[in-house]
């Protein structure tokens, strides 16, 4: 082993001498000529497999597609600016791999890396700054925009792409940001749609950027979902969203509504007394806890007569929101666990959030929409499988839904 270490030294010399290499300037330009020769072997050999022939084998030609010339392209790396030759041929078809069209840098995943850095919510100053630091590259803001950019057209489409035929669960939220509009900054609500299909598979249906909530928008919603290919959604769970009760009934007349428990908790202990919260969510919990709905009314007449003096608004807000607080009350325990919160999509939501926390505000609906679909992408590549319990789940929902379900 050492005597080879010793020869390739040898031979290394000798060939750096022949080469009048003086410095480490000299090893530079000798390592960017011997990279563009391998990368230029690499294209020659692409476009032999191309073709079905190599360049100096003219028996062999069975196609009508030759080789037409070279075309110069400066590539651009760690080690500075190089330049090689791309071999073409008549008809245009070559497509070649080691130096795809329209690269421009050695490092051919550059562009999937400003994207993945700005889905994960790095602002372009920073990703700047990173590019610099691990490629020695300059990228420009705008640069960084454009790349990114690229992305409208295929979140755009997927926004558009088909969906199941029925959905079992369907859960429907909005978050909040702020956008520049006509030379203002305004509050826009972006609804989102997280359905689970009826094999337990989760997946975001779409991300809708709107004005404010309510009944017309959400009718857009649903309409948009059924031209998609939706028939049937068994189940939808919401946060007491305006105006979505009235739409999803328009189109999805037979679709039971589940308000989310939790919120409502949360929106009825919001102002009562510390030291009475531990009591009051005690009284609380044997009415959401409840074994059926008779129970749980029978819990909330008790609460009421025990709390109402004190907070007379809570027991009001569940009974007037009791119809579609109490649509899980039929439903063994496996399917409550399922619907009677919107956990899911808040999860999804404080992911989304964590992504966009550097962004004060966006300066139009096509830059929220472009940083949420990737920021949707990077955090639902954990989304693998179903649920563990979706056998159970599906047999109940068999027997319930028998007539809606293939």
């Amino acid at each position: 082993m050492e005597k080879q270490k010793k020869e390739r030294r040898a031979e290394m010399q000798e060939m750096l001498k022949k080469l009048d290499i003086k410095d480490m300037a000299d090893i530079n330009e000798l390592f960017k000529e011997m990279v563009g020769t391998v990368l230029e072997n690499g294209l020659e050999s692409e476009l032999d497999e191309e073709l079905g022939y190599s360049k100096y084998d003219y028996k062999n030609r069975e196609t009508g597609n030759y080789r037409n010339g070279h075309s110069k392209k400066t590539m651009k790396g760690s080690f500075g600016d190089m330049e090689i030759e791309v071999p073409r041929d008549r008809n245009g078809e070559f497509e070649p791999v080691i130096v795809k069209k329209h690269q421009t840098t050695l490092s051919g995943d550059i562009e999937e890396k400003i994207i993945s850095m700005y889905a994960k919510g790095m602002t372009q100053s920073d990703i700047e700054g990173h590019i610099q630091e691990i490629y020695g590259l300059e990228v420009s803001e705008s640069t960084i925009s454009r790349i990114t950019d690229k992305i409208l057209p295929i979140a755009k489409e997927w926004q558009r792409r088909p969906l199941e035929s029925i959905y079992a669960v369907m859960f429907m939220d909005a978050i909040h940001y702020h956008v520049r509009k006509e030379g203002s900054i305004v509050k826009k609500a972006v609804y989102i749609a997280i359905g689970v299909d009826l094999n337990g598979i989760k997946d975001v249906l779409g991300l809708w950027v709107g004005e404010n909530e309510s009944a017309k928008f959400w009718l857009s919603v649903m309409n948009e979902i059924k031209n998609r290919g939706v028939d049937d959604i068994l189940i939808a769970c919401v946060d007491g969203l305006t105006g979505f009760v009235d739409a999803i009934g328009a189109v999805y007349p037979k679709t039971e509504i589940q308000q989310c428990i939790i919120h409502q908790i949360r929106n009825s202990t919001r102002f009562v007394s510390y030291k009475d919260i531990k009591a009051l969510m005690a009284d609380l919990k044997a009415v959401y806890g409840a074994p059926d709905e008779q129970s749980a009314l029978f819990a909330l007449d008790t609460f009421d007569q025990k709390w109402s003096k004190k907070y007379p608004k809570i027991a009001v807000s569940w009974r007037n929101n009791w119809a579609n607080l109490a649509t899980y009350f039929k439903y063994p325990k496996e399917v409550r666990t399922l619907i009677y919160t919107t956990n899911s999509i808040e999860g999804f939501n404080r992911q989304l959030r964590k992504v966009t926390k550097n962004k004060g505000v966006f300066p139009n609906d096509d830059s929220l929409f472009k940083m949420l679909y990737l920021a949707m992408m990077d955090i639902t590549k954990k989304w693998t499988g179903r649920r563990k319990d979706w056998g159970q789940i599906h047999s109940q929902l068999e027997i319930f839904f028998a007539d809606r379900l293939p």
